[in-house]
């Protein structure tokens, strides 16, 4: 069995077999015959004991986790479906697997390309195999691996009675009216899954995050979904909060204590309104999206 030296620890770990393990590590080759693989490690893509094999003669990169996508389809070759859908895949995979490990996709592209091997088609895992152009996924993941952003700012919320949603909608009308050139999307955080959400919080310049105050805190769907994004460690993004409040308004101050503790940088301390709020608070929370297109800037 040949892998790296952390694969034979995980090997052994998951079941307890001292096989015929031959540890190798980048540049080392492998005769099959008539083909010879080359071996190269990389670490946390997206596993300590991840390794890359190149097929040498056939062009061939057995890449792994790296450039695959969780894509479920009959057709098996990645010029044989449909590509915005694909590339949408792609990117999800990305945001929500790869973000933590940016700086090593790049300098694993670099070492790879470094190499200078002939590469006529990538083979990951799981997903698509990328046969036509399998350049354009490697520049494609060179632009996400580098703080990727666009000119979006997605807002996520939760609500219970209704009223934190009639914030994020006025919120989100102020950032349109101010900022017309700028995507704005909005998304109940306990109705949309999770990965979509990273997804969308990848794409983005900015995010806004709204709870109502609930036992002193948050929603949960909100406290989940904040935890895996401090996980992601995503960079160079700014963030507000907001929320409605009954007796005690805890809400906003935890959300942009998580928000910074994920990375963001909270531009203001948010906007809090009481109860259900009246046709002056909708105005206001018009006016606090307005002064947020011009924060995001």
């Amino acid at each position: 069995m040949y892998c790296t030296a952390n694969g034979v620890k995980s090997l052994r770990g998951q079941y307890h077999e001292d096989w015929n393990f031959h540890p190798v590590k980048t540049g080392d080759r492998l005769s099959l015959g008539s083909r010879e693989l080359v071996f190269i490690e990389a670490p946390m893509l997206h596993w300590p004991d991840t390794m890359f094999s190149y097929l040498a003669g056939d062009g061939i990169l057995f890449s792994n986790d790296g450039f695959g996508q969780h894509y479920a389809t009959d057709r098996l070759f990645s010029d044989l479906v449909d590509q915005e859908e694909l590339f949408a895949e792609a990117l999800k995979y990305y945001a929500n697997i790869l973000t933590p490990f940016s700086r090593m996709v790049v300098r694993k592209i670099e070492e790879i390309l470094a190499l200078k091997l002939p590469l006529d088609i990538i083979c990951p895992s799981h997903g698509v195999i990328w046969r036509d152009n399998p350049a354009r996924i490697v520049e494609t993941y060179l632009g996400w691996a580098r703080d990727f952003r666009q000119n979006q700012v997605t807002l996520i919320y939760d609500t219970m009675w209704g009223s934190t949603r009639t914030m994020a909608d006025h919120i989100a009308r102020g950032i349109e009216s101010t900022d017309p050139d700028v995507t704005v999307k909005l998304f109940n955080g306990s109705r949309t899954d999770k990965n979509d959400l990273i997804t969308e919080i990848f794409k983005s310049k900015a995010i806004v995050v709204g709870s109502p105050t609930v036992n002193r805190g948050m929603l949960t769907s909100l406290a989940g979904l904040l935890e895996e994004v401090r996980g992601l460690g995503f960079k160079g993004k700014k963030a507000a909060v907001f929320g409605s409040y009954g007796w005690s308004g805890e809400s906003n101050n935890l959300l942009s204590a998580s928000l910074r503790g994920a990375g963001f940088a909270v531009v203001d301390d948010g906007l809090k309104v009481e109860w259900n709020p009246t046709v002056q608070a909708r105005r206001q929370c018009e006016e606090y999206g307005s002064r947020l297109a011009q924060s995001f800037a």
